[in-house]
């Protein structure tokens, strides 16, 4: 695929988010003018800022999230990373990156967005830049047994009521909180 599939994914994906605050709505718009002067935007590459795509994963009851330990951040967080030019769509960067870092199979993507969220960092290029991460949802399937990669500290699951002290409380909170919006709209 091309840069530019991936690109008009997240363009796509911002343009639909139905976003549930106007800090949210004012963060859709920033990079959404982002990705308008950048068209590598969603490529580590591109040094000033790029995108990435995380997901919160569920266990199949919805009591646990998947956290981990990540080695640069120091904290448990949500899985994901960046895109890469084989990713069609930023949905599938995020299942990728999912995948890749639970060693779960068979995961289940929600497409619409669940949340934004824009931070500094120095990531693998070295250089400091910032990450405009797209966050997902994605429930893990029944019985699903993770395996920590290379990726990370340590990877396990989490009671949604029990988060590590570690964790981004205010960051994992909001996600699971969306979580549970979105799957009592869904029935």
């Amino acid at each position: 695929m091309t840069a530019s599939t991936l690109h008009a994914s997240a363009v796509d994906r911002l343009q639909t988010w139905r976003t549930d605050s106007a800090d949210a709505e004012s963060l859709r718009h920033t990079m959404l003018a982002f990705l308008d002067a950048a068209p590598e935007g969603c490529l580590r590459r591109h040094v000033p800022g790029h995108v990435t795509a995380s997901s919160l994963v569920l266990d199949a009851d919805r009591r646990h999230v998947l956290l981990t330990l990540h080695p640069r951040v120091g904290r448990w967080i949500q899985l994901g990373g960046h895109c890469e030019e084989s990713d069609e769509t930023v949905v599938d960067a995020a299942l990728r990156e999912a995948t890749e870092e639970s060693g779960i199979a068979d995961l289940t993507i929600d497409p619409e967005l669940l949340s934004a969220h824009t931070h500094p960092i120095t990531c693998s290029l070295g250089h400091p830049t910032r990450h405009l991460d797209l966050r997902f949802l994605v429930v893990a399937p029944p019985g699903a047994v993770p395996v920590r990669s290379t990726e990370s500290t340590d990877l396990r699951w989490w009671p949604v009521d029990a988060l590590p002290p570690e964790a981004e409380h205010d960051t994992l909170g909001h996600l699971l909180a969306l979580a549970g919006a979105r799957f009592r709209a869904a029935g």
